[in-house]
């Protein structure tokens, strides 16, 4: 189920309206110096905006929001600020268990809860001392027996990193009982359940995030979620396709915010006798590859809504690549955009620097950049070896389908991009150079580059976007931009693999460097600055001097 387009422009510009008034630049510089979290700020989204029933079924009250609606909202909170928009997250992670897992009276009791409260929710999964590998935790929910029956449990541990640790009403807490991993419901106050002092962190400083003591806590059995022990690994995957796609929104967002400063910045500041957004060596490194990065992550960031709202029931590695794409984008973004401010990018009122700092998190939490090129690479890898490499060959041939009718797009430059990826991985194969992490780590990185260009190409050929997007010709010049990009750098690393594992022989370079595509990433770099200047005089609306 999804809003329709009134209703989800509806919450939209409610949700800006109402943080313009709250959240001024004043008070988030202030919030972010002090480490603040603005409990009526987020008391206010969900009792006055509404906002957490975006994430509730409507038979419990809720929206019923999808996660293309996810995807707007995700991204207009992240503009805003990140520290309030991951408060956000934590209580939609700390709901979904019970969504995806609960019984359906448990639905109705907590979801109607949280509805009808607006209660914050905290999610606690992750260990001091376990990452990312949740099937190595060490908390524990011990059996309270009555007889030969089940009527509670003690659990017992540490958690680490719970946003909204200090302040949720009830958090879902996920801890090994007899039968496996399984969630469970706690209350704030239940005694031996113990929130420790919020961290000091890098960024996103309006955000509560604590480790959480768990000593001896006592639940009655109606706190299992779904009744059943050893659900809890699956209910955390099923959470992974939605929260990714926020967080992927996340990275897009914060980047977007901080390029606006930028391209806002060049309009106004003169220097050298001219605005520098009218100066090629400003907009060229400092304006338009952000653009095009965070418009490649937009366009992929879409496909995997629709997706997921079109019911596809595993979109766990098109959610990986939207996450890692987009938030390495935004990442992106904000550095650049620190840099084109100069000197003031690097003072706290020009908000660039806090920016940069907030969206470095969303390379970390929900999968960690890393973990999320393993997972690419293993899931990518499993069908180049079942499919015989046929799923690239059919990837590239749509691709020279698209490029056949739209040659305008760089589509045939992808579908080189696509085949140099099969390359690379049969090479990989017959070498079996994947006993290297790095190379499979790498294979991930990119499959991620390879497949976001193709949506880019579909992206900049569709009739009308939800936002609207910049017109027609730029988005094609931005996807024309990044498939001759893509190439160059899938050629290139899947060389650098290749040589640095030994698997090609010094005398058969050139050979193979041509069987990649070397020679197509040269012949298309026609127009490359041609198609810059597009993009930066749509960006700045200013003529560039001596282009």
């Amino acid at each position: 189920m999804t809003l329709n387009t009134e209703e989800r422009n509806l919450l939209v510009d409610t949700l800006r309206s109402y943080c313009d008034q709250k959240l001024p630049l004043k008070r988030k510089l202030e919030l972010d110096a002090r480490h603040e979290y603005p409990a009526d700020v987020i008391d206010g989204l969900f009792k006055e905006v509404g906002l957490h029933l975006l994430f509730l079924p409507p038979e419990c009250g809720g929206m019923g929001g999808g996660a293309f609606d996810i995807y707007r909202v995700s991204e207009m909170m992240a503009r805003i600020d990140l520290g309030v928009a991951t408060a956000v997250l934590a209580t939609f992670l700390g709901t979904d268990p019970i969504v995806v897992g609960a019984t359906e009276e448990q639905k109705q009791h907590w979801m109607g809860r949280i509805a009808d409260e607006g209660l914050v929710v905290a999610y606690a999964v992750t260990e001091p001392s376990v990452g990312s590998d949740l099937g190595a935790m060490k908390s524990t929910a011990r059996r309270v027996m009555e007889g030969d029956r089940v009527v509670g449990y003690v659990l017992n541990g540490e958690k680490q990193f719970i946003t909204n640790g200090g302040v949720a009403e009830i958090t879902t807490v996920l801890a090994m009982a007899p039968d496996g991993p399984s969630f469970f419901v706690v209350e704030k106050g239940t005694p031996g359940f113990e929130p420790q002092k919020p961290e000091e962190k890098h960024g996103i400083c309006a955000s509560n995030t604590t480790a959480i003591s768990i000593q001896d806590v006592q639940v009655g059995v109606d706190r299992l979620v779904g009744g059943v022990e050893g659900q809890g690994l699956a209910q955390a995957q099923k959470v992974f396709g939605y929260t990714r796609l926020m967080v992927a929104a996340f990275g897009l967002g914060a980047g977007v915010a901080a390029l606006e400063k930028a391209v806002e910045y060049s309009t106004i500041r003169v220097q050298g006798g001219g605005l520098l957004g009218t100066k090629q060596a400003y907009t060229h490194k400092l304006l338009v590859p952000a653009a095009v990065r965070l418009e490649a992550a937009r366009s992929y960031i879409d496909f995997v809504a629709k997706r997921i709202d079109e019911g596809v029931q595993d979109a766990t590695t098109e959610g990986a690549i939207a996450k890692l794409f987009a938030t390495e984008a935004g990442k992106f973004a904000a550095d650049c955009a620190i840099q084109a401010h100069g000197g003031y990018g690097y003072i706290r009122e020009y908000e660039v620097e806090k920016i940069a700092r907030d969206v470095r998190i969303t390379t970390i939490y929900e999968g960690t950049s890393e973990i999320l090129e393993w997972t690419v690479a293993r899931d990518r890898w499993q069908q180049h070896l079942k499919t015989r490499g046929a799923v690239w060959t059919d990837a590239a041939r749509a691709m020279s389908d698209l490029a056949a009718k739209h040659p305008d797009v760089g589509a045939e430059l992808v579908a080189s991009s696509l085949r140099a990826v099969g390359s690379v991985m049969e090479r990989a194969r017959a070498a079996r150079l994947t006993r290297h992490q790095h190379v499979l780590f790498r294979l991930g990185e990119l499959v991620t580059r390879a497949e976001t260009a193709a949506a880019m190409c579909r992206w900049a050929l569709a009739p009308d976007h939800d936002p609207p997007r910049a017109p027609a010709e730029t988005l094609r010049a931005m996807a024309r931009i990044n498939a001759r990009d893509t190439l160059g750098f899938v050629v290139d690393e899947g060389m650098k693999m290749l040589r640095g594992c030994d698997a090609v022989d010094p005398a058969a370079v050139a050979e193979v460097a041509r069987s990649l595509g070397v020679e197509e990433v040269w012949r298309g770099y026609g127009s490359q600055i041609s198609d810059m200047d597009l993009v930066a005089r749509s960006l700045t609306g200013l003529e560039l001097h001596g282009a």
